[in-house]
């Protein structure tokens, strides 16, 4: 039987999906209304839809009772036109395969907008690690890695942490790597512990990245960021360290929240206490700095910048007009639906995508892989440096293109990170 050909939508629309949050619909949309604008041809456009390879594996792992489970684990590698794949590894019991061919794409054009030489990949493992222990984790981790072994390695596809995985989790994967290939094998992880060959400054990199993005957005709108305020949506490592330095560039952190809800004080935190609270308790809860708010309430305060850095789709057409902030800098992948896209427009509200604004973790990772085949460590001043140099010329090449085309942040940061894609795979030719 011959294969279903890929059949391109006659009117290519943002808002277009059925599901505004399906991460996959979300990203095609958007991936659809770019090709339309830089007239790819149907070839292309074929091949880049799609992802290479997906690949799905059954984990058993015996338990600390001595029982088995059987976990389901994936991991896709959407594009490797313009190198290895790269893509961190999630582990959450809601994961599923749509989720993980999103941000498999996402990861491919987060890496050509900063011109990484990286494809994109993700995986994800459908489990609830918080009841786990570590024995039992370990042994999950180690036998997903040899599930997917013949997929992955230091030119092939890259893992890195991603939600609730870790450098120790990254360590196990190395090591399980590293054994069956009977030598040490630091690249073919990131996000490692520092002894193992973790790069300076790569634990700080997407939430440091995000305060680069939302000084470069102030500048760009004409605003002192020593004048204004900004709610951080979500305390983990981005949204911590997010809000810390974007503190430092003088903004008034009023907000900020953990799954349970936030803290609000108009006079501002002091991040210092925040960041002396989520060490002692890796929570807000007790944490009596203000008053407590929803999660919801937080997007809707009346603040210069927003910064989503929690979880996919809590941005959509049905909160999109409550949100008063005039910059949105997405911390999170997904944060914002296609629907809110198009009031964001027509309101005037400057957002600087997720592709772009969460790519210093991408970024510091590709240093500590270059770091790993080189053998030679650098800094973090100096890693902090290259890391700014790259995100504040693609922020530039980003906002260059939306005003070139008379488009969107959004549909320019894909723009550009799909010619540059197509351009690659172009110059490559088809191999038959």
């Amino acid at each position: 039987m011959a294969a279903e050909a890929i059949v391109r939508p006659t009117t290519m629309n943002p808002n277009q999906s059925r599901n505004e949050e399906n991460p996959l619909e979300a990203m095609n949309a958007r991936f659809d209304l770019a090709a339309e604008k830089l007239g790819l041809d149907q070839g292309l456009y074929n091949i880049l839809k799609v992802a290479d390879r997906e690949i799905a594996v059954a984990i058993p792992v015996v338990m600390d009772d001595g029982s088995l489970n059987v976990y389901r684990g994936y991991r896709v590698q959407h594009s490797v036109a313009r190198g290895p794949g790269k893509g961190g590894i999630r582990f959450a019991p809601n994961v599923h395969l749509d989720e993980v061919r999103a941000l498999a794409a996402w990861m491919t054009w987060k890496c050509a907008v900063v011109n990484v030489p990286f494809g994109g990949a993700k995986g994800g493992v459908c489990c609830d690690p918080s009841k786990l222990s570590m024995g039992e984790l370990e042994r999950l981790t180690r036998r997903y890695t040899a599930m997917i072994m013949d997929f992955i390695g230091p030119d092939r596809d890259v893992p890195a942490p991603d939600m609730n995985t870790n450098p120790q989790i990254m360590a196990w994967i190395l090591d399980t790597y590293s054994m069956h290939q009977r030598h040490a094998t630091p690249a073919i992880v990131t996000g490692k512990p520092l002894e193992l060959g973790g790069s300076h400054g790569r634990v700080r990199a997407t939430g440091y990245g995000v305060s680069l993005m939302t000084r470069e957005a102030l500048y760009r709108q004409g605003m002192d960021p020593k004048t204004c305020t900004c709610a951080v949506q979500g305390c983990g490592n981005v949204g911590s360290v997010s809000a810390e330095t974007i503190a430092a560039l003088g903004v008034k952190i009023v907000a900020i929240s953990d799954i349970n809800g936030g803290i609000y004080n108009a006079e501002g935190l002091d991040m210092t206490q925040v960041r002396i609270q989520l060490e002692e308790h890796r929570s807000l809860d007790g944490f009596e700095a203000g008053d407590r708010i929803t999660n919801e309430e937080l997007l809707e305060l009346d603040v210069d910048v927003l910064i989503p850095a929690a979880t996919e789709n809590v941005i959509t057409s049905r909160n999109a007009e409550k949100i008063k902030a005039r910059v949105i800098v997405e911390g999170a992948n997904g944060p914002t639906t296609p629907g809110a896209d198009r009031i964001f427009e027509e309101n005037e509200v400057l957002v600087v995508p997720d592709i772009l604004a969460n790519a210093g973790g991408v970024t510091v990772s590709y240093f500590e892989w270059v770091q790993n085949r080189i053998g030679y460590y650098w800094d973090e001043r100096d890693v902090n440096n290259r890391l700014e140099r790259i995100m504040v010329n693609s922020f530039q090449e980003v906002c260059a293109m939306a005003e070139k085309h008379k488009v969107s942040t959004r549909i320019a940061a894909y723009m550009l990170a799909v010619d540059k894609v197509a351009d690659v795979t172009r110059t490559r030719g088809i191999y038959a």
